[in-house]
């Protein structure tokens, strides 16, 4: 993700006073469909003993597997593109949504930050994900790509305070 598209859809949103919302997926990587064949080792406390030679052929994506990112990605961003949004061609993490009066901007990383042209429309696009994801809205954005982000007055404050002491607060 490009930090300049993230400065870009943060400004936008600040400077139309849209909500800024940040999601979880619950178990992200455990959504993505395998493009190609993987074998694993029988998990330890499922062997099967007439046949400890056998492996297993997962057909789901697996925590730990390289192939675990593209996999998750590929499979929201499937989802997206059904539901209206199109893939920006500038940043492959954003995702923009317009028809009509209502638009909406969404990040895709790890984190998912999303705001919409009003809180009813944010509001059908987190149920809309809710649908299809296991997925939980933690409100307001505050913590995004190791940044802390908080409201000050018209503006936002990105802070990687954890990492850096002599940043001043708001």
């Amino acid at each position: 993700m490009k930090p300049a598209i993230v400065r870009t859809v943060l400004s936008l949103a600040l400077s139309r006073q849209w909500p800024i919302h940040q999601l979880d997926v619950k178990n992200a990587f455990l959504h993505g469909t395998l493009e190609e064949t993987v074998y694993c080792v029988q998990p330890s406390g499922f062997e099967d003993s007439t046949h400890p030679e056998f492996v297993c052929c997962l057909n789901k994506s697996l925590y730990g597997l390289k192939q675990d990112p593209r996999a998750s990605y590929s499979r929201f961003a499937t989802h997206l593109l059904s539901l209206g949004f199109v893939e920006a061609k500038s940043d492959t993490s954003l995702f923009v949504y317009q028809h009509g009066s209502d638009t909406a901007y969404l990040l895709l990383y790890v984190d998912i930050v999303l705001t919409a042209s009003s809180p009813g429309f944010l509001r059908r696009i987190i149920s809309a994900l809710q649908q299809e994801f296991s997925m939980k809205d933690l409100g307001e954005l505050h913590h995004f790509l190791c940044m802390r982000v908080q409201r000050c007055g018209q503006g936002l404050l990105l802070s990687q305070r954890q990492f850096m002491l002599d940043i001043p607060a708001c």
